[in-house]
C-alpha cells in the first residue's frame, strides 16, 4: 500500500492573503462609490439642465476627459511603484509644441506626429526614471526639477509665439474633432490603451512586479526583481504616454501655445488618487484612475453648466485629494491590524 502524505497548507502566506483580500475589497468599494457619484453627479446635473446629456453635450464631456483619462493611465504605473511623476503636464505642452512646430505648413501624417510626440515623452521619462531608479534621487525632487527644465526648454523654444490651427494639417485636425459611429476617436484611443495597459498590469508577471516594488521595495528585492529597471520602464510608460498626450492636445485644439497643459500635474495625480491608486504604491487600478479622472472632469463640467465659479474646482479637487489619501492611511491601518491579528492567531495556534 502506497501511502500519500499530504503537505501542510502555508499558513505563513494565510494573514498576508487575507490581509491582501481586505485591502482589495475596500479599494473596489472605492472604485464603485466613484461610479455611483458620477451617475448621480451626471443624473443631478442633467435634471438641473437637460442639454447637459445632450448628443453635443456627450461628445465633449468624453473630448475633455480623453487627454486626462490617458495621462492618469501612465501616472498610474508610476504611483503604483510607489514614485511620482510631476512632469506629465510639462511633457504634454511640450510635446504640443514640438508636434506643432513639425507639422506647420507641411502635410505630415497623423503617425509621423504621433511617433513624435511618444519620443519625445520617451526622453523625458527616462531621464527621470534612471535619476530616480539608478540615481537614488526622491521622486518628487527629480521630477519637479524636470518640470521646471521641461518648462524652460518650452519657453526659449516659443519666444512667445503660438501654432495656429491653420497650420495644422487637416489630417491631424481630423483626428482631433472625427469620430466613428458618433463615438469620437479621442476617447477610443483612451479606451484602448486603458484596456491594454490593464490588462498588462494583471495579465504579465512584468505588470505584477510592479505592484510587488510599490507594496515592499525590500520584499521585492528579495524576490529577485528587477526594480531599477521596472521604475525605468515606469517612468518611460509615463513619459510615452504623456508625449504621446500632447500630440492629441494638438489633434484636438489645433492652436498650441507653449504653457499648453499648465498645472495638469496635479490635476493627474489627484485623479490618480481619488481613482483608488495608493499614493504609498502597491494597490489600485488604472480603471480606478480613468474613474478618478473622468470625475475631476464632470465636475469641471458641471461647474460650468451651473455658472458655478471656477475657483470652486480647484477647492473641489483638493477636498477630494485629502479625502482620497485620508481613505488610504485608513486602509493601511487596517491592513496592518489585520496582519497583527492574523499572525497573532496563527503563532497561538503553533
Amino acid at each position: 500500500m502506497t501511502t500519500t502524505v499530504q503537505s501542510p497548507p502555508d499558513t505563513a502566506k494565510a494573514p498576508e492573503r487575507g490581509a491582501s483580500s481586505l485591502v482589495d475589497a475596500l479599494f473596489r468599494a472605492r472604485e464603485i462609490s466613484i461610479a455611483g457619484a458620477l451617475v448621480l453627479l451626471i443624473l443631478g446635473t442633467y435634471l438641473a439642465n437637460p442639454l447637459f446629456l445632450s448628443d453635443q453635450g456627450i461628445k465633449d464631456l468624453l473630448l475633455n476627459a480623453s487627454i486626462l483619462v490617458l495621462l492618469a493611465v501612465g501616472q498610474s504605473a508610476v504611483v503604483i511603484t510607489r514614485n511620482i511623476d510631476l512632469s506629465v503636464g510639462s511633457v504634454v505642452g511640450l510635446s504640443a509644441f514640438a508636434c506643432g512646430t513639425f507639422v506647420a505648413g507641411t502635410d505630415h501624417g497623423v503617425l509621423t506626429v504621433m511617433l513624435l510626440g511618444i519620443a519625445i515623452g520617451v526622453v523625458c521619462g527616462l531621464v527621470s526614471g534612471a535619476l530616480v531608479s539608478f540615481g537614488g534621487v526622491p521622486a518628487l525632487v527629480v521630477t519637479l526639477g524636470m518640470l521646471y527644465i521641461i518648462q524652460g526648454v518650452d519657453y526659449w523654444w516659443a519666444q512667445g509665439e503660438q501654432i495656429s490651427a491653420s497650420e495644422v494639417p487637416e489630417a491631424v485636425l481630423g483626428l482631433g474633432s472625427g469620430s466613428v459611429l458618433g463615438v469620437p476617436y479621442l476617447p477610443l484611443i483612451a479606451l484602448v490603451l486603458l484596456a491594454a495597459t490593464a490588462y498588462f498590469l494583471r495579465s504579465y508577471r512584468s505588470g505584477r512586479e510592479l505592484y510587488a516594488i510599490g507594496s515592499s521595495p525590500e520584499a521585492a528585492r528579495l524576490a529577485g526583481i528587477p526594480i531599477r529597471r521596472r521604475v525605468l520602464a515606469a517612468y518611460a510608460f509615463s513619459g510615452a504616454v504623456a508625449g504621446f498626450a500632447g500630440a492629441l492636445w494638438l489633434a484636438r485644439f489645433g492652436t498650441v501655445v507653449a504653457d499648453n497643459a499648465h498645472g495638469w500635474e496635479l490635476t493627474v495625480v489627484s485623479a490618480v488618487v481619488v481613482g483608488g491608486v495608493a499614493i504609498t504604491g502597491g494597490t489600485g487600478t488604472v480603471w480606478g484612475a480613468a474613474l478618478g479622472a473622468l470625475l475631476l472632469t464632470t465636475i469641471g463640467s458641471v461647474l460650468v453648466v451651473l455658472k458655478v465659479d471656477s475657483f470652486w474646482q480647484g477647492a473641489i479637487t483638493g477636498a477630494l485629494l485629502l479625502l482620497a489619501i485620508s481613505v488610504d492611511r485608513i486602509v493601511n491601518l487596517r491592513m496592518t491590524a489585520a496582519l497583527r491579528k492574523r499572525n497573532a492567531r496563527h503563532d497561538h495556534g503553533a
